[in-house]
């Protein structure tokens, strides 16, 4: 991947956004190798991602800001801009379950996903020699007794390890609202259910009990509200009448794997807006 800048910006709707944004880049000179847009129709509210090469800029991602503000302000803009030669650090929190820590282990140590993980926190030590493993710290942190100050002592981590983004690879707690709002958009979560259909504990039994003929996983970003908030990405995988509860949840590991993998990606490369409680996803 080359070197690039990503601008992304969200903004009421109307004439001569895109002609604004890429006359401002191309009077300084930028290449544009990628451009996205699209228009919310009912909010008539525009979404643009632009990554342009760095080297075809004069000047660094400060300069572009203070260059950039006044035209963002003139169209009321929601924008940022991100640098590929800085990785986003994920600080992974799990509980016993390995797989989706194990996939996003295997796609850090082969640069597939292009991320920093400064440390893995748990509420159980089942996975300590796995992560110390990989060279990365293992942080045990006890929540049976006073789950409030457990969950501050990982609001504290996760500053202290300059988190960018709190990943819950099928972390089994509910995290409380103060933490939620907090970190707004910041908090990625797999549920093991193709949501809205059964929210909360033990959905592939729901799932088995309801008889359906299809099972997922979704990515989506954690808000107050269980397992309601924007979603990132999903996929499902059929199943029939002859597959027990165990066949569910053992099909139901690979979709987890590879959706919370693709939710990442879509996340770290800045090509995920939100739009209320709807993203908009720049594939």
């Amino acid at each position: 991947m080359t070197h690039h800048y990503t601008l992304t910006i969200s903004c009421p709707d109307r004439t001569g956004i895109i002609a604004a944004v890429t006359g401002f880049i191309a009077q300084h000179g930028g290449f544009i190798v990628e451009a996205n847009y699209y228009t919310e129709q009912e909010q008539q509210h525009f979404f643009m991602r632009q990554e342009i090469r760095a080297n075809s800029l004069p000047f660094t991602t400060e300069e572009f800001a203070s260059r950039f503000a006044p035209l963002a302000d003139e169209f009321s803009m929601r924008w940022q801009l991100a640098d590929s030669a800085i990785k986003k650090r994920l600080v992974v929190l799990v509980s016993r379950q390995d797989h989706c820590l194990d996939d996003l282990l295997h796609r850090w140590r082969n640069d597939e996903l292009r991320v920093d993980i400064p440390c893995v926190i748990s509420n159980h030590e089942d996975l300590r020699s796995f992560v110390e493993w990989h060279g990365i710290p293992f942080i045990y942190v006890e929540m049976r007794q006073d789950k409030a100050a457990a969950f501050a002592q990982i609001a504290a981590l996760f500053e202290s390890y300059r988190g960018d983004t709190l990943v819950l690879a099928r972390f089994m707690q509910i995290l409380p609202p103060a933490l939620c709002q907090r970190y707004s958009g910041r908090i990625i979560n797999i549920h093991h259910s193709f949501l809205p259909a059964f929210v909360g504990a033990k959905p592939y039994h729901q799932a088995y009990q309801r008889g359906v003929k299809l099972i997922g996983a979704t990515c989506h970003y954690v808000t107050i509200d269980l397992d309601a908030g924007p979603i990132i990405e999903q996929d499902t995988v059929r199943i029939d009448h002859g597959d027990t509860v165990d066949d569910l949840v053992r099909y139901g590991r690979d979709i987890e794997k590879t959706v919370l993998a693709r939710g990442l990606r879509y996340h770290v490369e800045d090509r995920v807006l939100l739009c209320g409680n709807k993203t908009i996803v720049f594939k």
